[in-house]
């Protein structure tokens, strides 16, 4: 059953609330390549054994898994606004955090920093929702694609700014980390011009909808959640692992920071017309493109550690991405109905980045603790798709083999 969030006879607020979310995207966003550039070499430099080095991005993902339905629960009742400023505050005080630890030269108190810098990741994560709310059903797919091409700039931002900081002080990356408090503050600005009403509060007589069971029993949101979640952990995967395997290889921190962006702008540069191409073929077969060309990623990666193999593997790691989430996001979104939209956008983004948590933790073991050298740890990280892959694939098919008479 597709159930549809009360839509406006025109999309005029929608378009204003877009380019906000769209700006918000750039500034704030710019924050998530930062981390996944020095996240795993800070993470490096402090722990004691290699094979943690990728932790920091692995309690930053967990920080948002755990987050995300606190937050969710805040913009229910509170509105988007809310949970935004919330997450902004987090991913500044995560970065005051941060900071201090590398001062110190402390890892537990660096991964402190992660962990709250987790709850801004979880209210970025909402964006890509709020950017649905006030859309009408025509206007929803492009909504969502346009907020997603926000990060675009930020796919420039974040790593120009990891060069320009990286080295400013004595304790490598602390700049980084300074910069970040600033990102989060001038940023938070933004959301005061949001206009998205806050959902209704439910009445006695007014059914509350779905429990969470009964809504992930429902096969749209199944499969939406199982593409979404393997879309967003296998980017996660490989990509976290990216700045390591290319330092490994013998290339400099700022040709890891140059394959990242070109990875990162893969992520968000489709968004432009990926709305317009789930609006012309359809979501599943969007999704399914994107299944494909995550699979493609893997097959480029294992050819080779030259820096070719590493642009072309994540460029279509970032293309793969964007349509197999987006896709993946937009099934979900017209899959519930207002009421339900607190409980199932959180759990969505519970499961999701559960998912990419536990990624994120198997990328460092797999990358530094698989094999003797960093050629054969980067073809582990690339081999463990496969499995992730043949799920959600089989997923997509069940779903479109289903008669279409069946209730989904």
């Amino acid at each position: 059953m597709t159930m549809n969030i009360t839509t406006p006879t025109s999309d005029q607020i929608a378009k204003k609330n877009v380019a906000i979310l769209v700006l918000a995207q750039a500034i704030l966003g710019s924050q998530m390549p930062m981390i996944f550039i020095i996240g795993g070499l800070a993470g490096q430099s402090l722990a004691s054994n290699p094979c943690f080095a990728t932790l920091p991005i692995s309690l930053i993902v967990a920080g948002s898994m755990m987050a995300a339905t606190p937050i969710s629960a805040i913009m229910q009742r509170w509105g988007r606004r809310a949970g935004f400023f919330t997450g902004a505050a987090f991913g500044a005080l995560g970065g005051v955090i941060g900071a201090y630890g590398l001062y110190l030269g402390s890892f537990p108190v660096f991964l402190l920093g992660s962990l709250l810098t987790g709850v801004y990741m979880s209210a970025h994560g909402f964006y890509r929702f709020a950017a649905a709310d006030t859309a009408s059903e025509a206007f929803r797919p492009k909504a969502i694609s346009y907020v997603m091409a926000g990060g675009l700039l930020s796919a420039i931002i974040g790593p120009q700014i990891v060069k320009a900081t990286s080295q400013v002080f004595v304790i490598p990356f602390l700049g980084t980390y300074m910069a970040v408090i600033a990102v989060n503050v001038i940023g938070s600005g933004l959301f005061l011009f949001l206009d998205i009403p806050k959902p209704p509060a439910p009445r006695a007589d007014v059914p509350r909808g779905r429990s969470r069971l009964e809504l992930l029993k429902t096969p749209t949101i199944a499969v939406a959640v199982i593409c979404a979640m393997v879309s967003y952990a296998l980017m996660n995967l490989v990509m976290t692992s990216t700045p390591l395997a290319v330092v490994g290889c013998g290339f400099t921190e700022n040709t890891a920071a140059d394959v990242v962006t070109s990875h990162v702008l893969a992520m968000y540069v489709p968004s432009f017309f990926t709305g317009h191409l789930i609006a012309r073929f359809g979501v599943h077969k969007v999704v399914a493109a994107g299944l494909l060309t995550l699979t493609a990623a893997g097959v480029v990666a294992l050819q080779g550690v030259d820096l070719e193999n590493f642009f072309v593997a994540l460029v279509l790691l970032g293309l793969g991405w964007n349509f197999g989430f987006i896709g993946a996001t937009t099934m979900l979104a017209g899959a519930h109905d207002a009421s339900e939209r607190g409980r199932m956008q959180g759990l969505n983004d519970l499961l999701v980045f559960g998912g990419v948590t536990m990624a994120s933790l198997a990328s460092g073991g797999l990358m530094n603790c698989s094999g003797g050298n960093p050629v054969e740890g980067w073809n582990a990280v690339n081999m463990a798709m496969v499995p992730f892959l043949v799920l959600a694939g089989g997923a997509l098919l069940w779903l479109a083999l289903r008669p279409k008479s069946v209730e989904c």
